[in-house]
């Protein structure tokens, strides 16, 4: 590791390499190559998902974790198909008025064996795969498809915010698949919100930018996902046509016992306002979260407080019970 990570010149530039070792061991891993070369490759992986530039020696536990691995992607690439796969719904809750203003759908997968499993579990492999192309399109329309649902059924005009992987952001057709879907499924397009993650938006900022704008011009609304993890320079910030920032959870969670999470809220907040862009915050479980969110005249919260994320007939039935925050 030492060595690779000596710089290479080329044409009078410095060029920086990391590397992700696996290490399988003589006889304990395996009596004949093959089966060294492969545990050494499972232990590479597993070094890969520990967050790349380290090494790994092969356990058995990490070939049960490469067993597991090839049956959830040999079964994810029939999810779909099989209607597997569903969207849950969290509302997002106007602080100044106590009601919900838009939802934000997230995908579940019912395996038929393993009971309901996380997305942590099989985003990242479809990712990799490139079956996150296929399943975004279908999140895309199934989520415009119910919102326009509601709004037949009388239940409110509401903002619908979809997350946009990496993969699906850089596609050359993402604008026209959008407008593809709000026509098929007769949604305004203010109504879809599309969130992009911090760190999506900073791969390439002038790329970004352009397809930012192009979205923008259907009428599209757009959100920061996680912000304040992604180190976004606040020059980069104010180029993006975007309409709010998310606070991440992870400093929601500590603003009533933690100072310099509470300063960054307040920051962002203020920051947000400043630039003329909502504010919503993700992660809200308790009242003296809330309060604080309130006291500083955060624009919208979504969490456990006021709702987890619950299937769409729960939806409805909170729709209808007209559920207000107090």
């Amino acid at each position: 590791m030492d060595s690779i990570a000596q710089p290479l010149q080329i044409e009078g530039y410095d060029f920086f390499l990391s590397c992700s070792i696996g290490v399988a061991v003589y006889p304990n891993d395996g009596a004949d190559p093959e089966s060294l070369l492969k545990h050494a490759d499972i232990a590479m992986y597993r070094a890969k998902e520990m967050g790349n530039n380290n090494y790994q020696f092969y356990t058995a536990a990490m070939n049960e974790r490469a067993l597991e691995r090839l049956r959830i992607e040999g079964d994810l690439r029939n999810a779909l198909e099989r209607r597997e796969l569903l969207l849950y719904y969290q509302p997002q809750v106007d602080l100044r008025t106590g009601r919900v203003v838009g939802m934000e759908a997230l995908i579940r997968w019912k395996h038929p064996q393993l009971g309901m499993i996380s997305p942590t579990r099989f985003i990242n492999l479809a990712e990799e795969t490139g079956l996150i192309a296929q399943i975004g399109a279908w999140v895309m329309h199934t989520a415009c498809e119910q919102n326009k649902a509601w709004q037949r059924m009388g239940l409110g005009y509401l903002r619908m915010s979809v997350n946009l992987s990496t993969r699906q952001f850089f596609q050359q057709n993402l604008v026209q698949s959008v407008a593809q879907v709000l026509e098929e499924t007769g949604m305004a397009p203010h109504y879809l919100e599309i969130e992009l993650t911090e760190s999506l938006v900073m791969t390439d900022v002038e790329l970004a930018v352009g397809i930012l704008n192009d979205l923008k011009s259907i009428g599209v609304q757009l959100s920061i996902d996680d912000f304040g993890t992604g180190y976004s320079s606040l020059a980069y910030l104010k180029s993006f046509p975007i309409d709010a920032l998310k606070i991440d959870q992870s400093f929601v969670r500590d603003i009533t016992v933690d100072q310099d999470d509470a300063a960054i809220v307040a920051s962002i907040i203020s920051l947000a306002h400043n630039l003329r862009l909502q504010v919503i915050a993700e992660g809200v479980e308790t009242q003296e979260q809330l309060s604080y969110l309130q006291r500083h005249r955060c624009d919208e919260m979504q969490g456990f407080y006021f709702s987890e994320p619950v299937a769409a007939s729960a939806i409805e039935d909170l729709l209808r019970a007209g559920k207000v925050l107090l």
